[in-house]
């Protein structure tokens, strides 16, 4: 298809009803990612039940899937800017389906985490492919705000489905089942996508060029690898190593980029205050937040007793308030400001991980499902504009490679989330003392995770399993608390570099 006519059918699609049916195929993509990604926090019980893997692989198993994502987005958005993106949103569809299945029928952590990287190399070509075909099917800014709320709220309402949907595969299947949800929604994405979605890409990309694609590879893997090391074992020669590799590569990739004519990544949308500035919001509330929803679904189940289902439809309140402010986002920022919405959005999540810092074993839903509410709310109003300013910030040529700058903030701050406060939790938590003896095999076995504590109970005499389990809670619980306030002082600092930073930032009124 020529320039020409791949410009006709997209402005047919503009014009005509099949824009918003197009975006409710882009849609599909995004609740397939938000739901693979949430579902999995309730699964992990049972993945350690099943699997048996240690502390840290479980927090590989966790994180892995974003930590390659993260390595892969900019790379995938800037092929999909050469190759088409509706060509890769396809491509990586039938992939992602495929890899579902393997991921539902490890028999090993390893082949777990293994097959996790794999699917988080399709997930890389998903999300920047939905947002830049979103910039390109909607011209006006209107409309294309209310197109990404909408993209945004699915993503949230996979939030919701995830856990509740999971909740009730885990109650009936076993745990892979989880993963073999991915196939009936991929289906249809493939089916009626080949038919909805109009093909755009760069008239006039440039080569891709693949040192850049190592480069940006080498330097996020690496990068996140000595973080997380480091944050679980401290510092180490090796890990300094990864963290000088990971350095030097990304600072090569940017040195690189300044030179190419095509550069696989445009360094120059980074003077763009506002650009620069939803990227590094998006990026911090994202580290935040992901630490502690990792271990919240544990919280529910392993901490309070609820079953998986219960403790699905628990975190759905998070989901309505982000679905809720994300529909009314851009009207809002229009109404007041940018810079309002977003700091005024994360202050909200700052508060309410700070009222979680109160959490015990005890505490009534009330205080839990509030705090939820806000900070869907808050996260919601925030995601959604600095997604709509980053896409309104650049030309649509480049609308697949700013996506990917967008996502690759996101994945790479679920990754450190996990990493850094996951590591807090897990720090904390192999400090608790258990009952004197214990035999050296069950209490190291209970060491490793909270799951892991729960299955090697079963091997003890009912008052000694009582005592361990209780000993093993209330270290879970004092490191959930201290990983919340943490993510709130993170949100609060983002907040108020928020203010600054978008200063003078606006949603566009009209098309240009």
């Amino acid at each position: 298809m020529t320039s020409i006519e791949q410009r006709t059918a997209s402005a047919e699609v503009e014009r005509s009803p099949g824009r918003w049916l197009a975006l409710a195929v882009l849609v599909l993509a995004v609740l397939l990612v938000a739901v693979d990604a949430t579902v999995l926090g309730l699964a992990t019980p049972y993945i350690s039940e099943d699997l048996k893997p240690t502390g840290t692989q479980l927090l590989w198993i966790g994180d892995i899937y974003s930590f390659v994502i993260a390595g892969l987005l900019v790379s995938m958005g800037s092929l999909g800017d050469r190759i088409g993106r509706k060509k890769l949103l396809l491509i990586g569809a039938v992939a992602f389906g495929a890899v579902s299945v393997l991921n539902a029928y490890a028999t090993t952590p390893e082949l777990l985490m293994l097959a996790r990287a794999l699917l988080g190399v399709a997930g890389a070509t998903l999300m920047p492919s939905t947002l830049a075909l979103i910039r390109n099917i909607f011209h006006d800014p209107r409309e294309r705000s209310l197109a990404v709320g909408i993209w945004g709220a699915m993503a949230s309402a996979g939030a919701a489905v995830g856990p509740v949907v999971g909740g009730f595969l885990l109650e009936h299947f076993w745990w892979g089942s989880v993963f073999l949800i991915n196939l009936p929604v991929m289906a249809v994405l493939v089916v009626v996508g080949i038919k909805l979605l109009p093909e755009s890409k760069n008239p006039a990309p440039g080569p891709w060029d693949l040192i850049s694609v190592l480069l940006s590879l080498v330097g996020m893997i690496a990068v996140v690898y000595a973080i997380k090391e480091a944050a679980a074992h401290g510092i180490r020669w090796d890990i300094g190593a990864a963290a000088v590799l990971g350095v030097a590569a990304l600072t090569w990739f940017v040195r690189r980029q300044l030179t190419l004519t095509a550069p696989l990544l445009d360094m120059r949308l980074f003077r763009n205050r506002g650009f620069s500035g939803a990227v590094l919001a998006d990026l911090l509330t994202v580290l935040g937040l992901s630490g502690l929803v990792f271990f919240l679904s544990q919280f529910l189940q392993l901490v309070q007793g609820r079953r998986p289902f219960e403790a699905g439809l628990a975190e759905l309140p998070a989901a309505v308030g982000a679905v809720a402010a994300g529909l009314i986002a851009g009207v809002v920022a229009r109404r007041f400001s940018v810079r309002a919405v977003v700091a005024g959005g994360l202050a909200a999540v700052g508060i309410a991980l700070a009222a979680l810092t109160t959490l015990e074993q005890s505490t009534g839903y009330p205080l839990l499902g509030a705090s939820l509410l806000v900070v869907g709310i808050g996260a919601g109003f925030s995601f959604t504009v600095t997604a709509d300013v980053i896409l309104s910030s650049v030309p649509k040529e480049q609308a697949g490679a700013a996506s990917a700058v967008s996502e690759t903030a996101y994945e790479l701050g679920a990754a450190l989330g996990i990493a850094l406060l996951g590591s807090i939790v897990t720090g904390v938590y192999r400090d608790f003392t258990a009952p004197a003896g214990t035999p050296p095999e069950v209490a190291s076995a209970a060491h490793e995770s909270l799951g892991g504590a729960v299955e090697s109970s079963a091997s003890l005499p009912a008052h000694e399993a009582q005592a361990m389990l209780a000993s093993a809670q209330d270290a879970f619980v004092d490191g959930l608390r201290l990983a919340a306030g943490v993510g709130a002082g993170v949100l609060i600092a983002t907040a108020v570099a928020a203010w600054f930073l978008l200063k003078g930032s606006k949603l566009e009124d009209s098309a240009p």
